[in-house]
């Protein structure tokens, strides 16, 4: 994997599934890349197993409000309930997410997270994958959902679960190399 000299952004917050974050940049960490976590929230976020267990605090590097598409070569969005829904209501978390496309740079998005994507009017016309709880929600903003490991429309990369990882770890790599 040549990504030794991309910058990519996760943008996350409090209640993102602990796993979703740290397997892909641990990926992305060990090829070389440079990750950094944007955020909502300020200091420390608590991540989480599931939706009811505390795992890791991780700390935020930047700022959503002043994250910049220009600044990174792709966007990651790790999952998990609280952190998904949080996200999508957030206006610069939305409006990054926007950017993104509007640049055509990659954008990676697994389980609970490709709810932004339907906030952000980018999901009509795309084809992806989510958790099945967000099937009907991605459906009615125009998406065409498929119950697939991960699916790869142009620069969308998504997949449903944690059980998935390894196959979207690989996507982003291969879109990113």
């Amino acid at each position: 994997m040549a990504v030794s000299d991309k910058r990519v952004a996760f943008l996350l917050t409090r209640g993102v599934e602990q796993v979703e974050l740290t397997s892909p940049r641990a990926a992305l960490d060990e090829a070389g890349a440079t990750t950094v976590i944007v955020s909502p929230s300020e200091g420390t976020l608590q991540a989480m197993e599931g939706d009811w267990e505390h795992a890791d605090e991780f700390t935020v590097d930047v700022p959503v409000a002043e994250a910049s598409v220009d600044d990174f070569d792709a966007l990651v969005l790790p999952g998990g309930t609280l952190n998904a829904d949080a996200l999508r209501l957030d206006e610069h978390a939305v409006a990054l997410v926007k950017a993104f496309f509007a640049a055509d740079k990659p954008v990676a998005a697994i389980c609970h997270a490709p709810w932004i994507l339907a906030e952000a009017g980018v999901a009509k016309g795309r084809k992806l994958t989510s958790f099945v709880a967000t099937k009907t929600d991605l459906v009615n903003a125009g998406a065409d959902w498929e119950d697939s490991e991960v699916v790869v429309d142009g620069n969308l990369i998504t997949s449903r679960n944690p059980g998935d990882l390894d196959a979207f770890n690989s996507a982003i790599a291969d879109k990113l190399s």
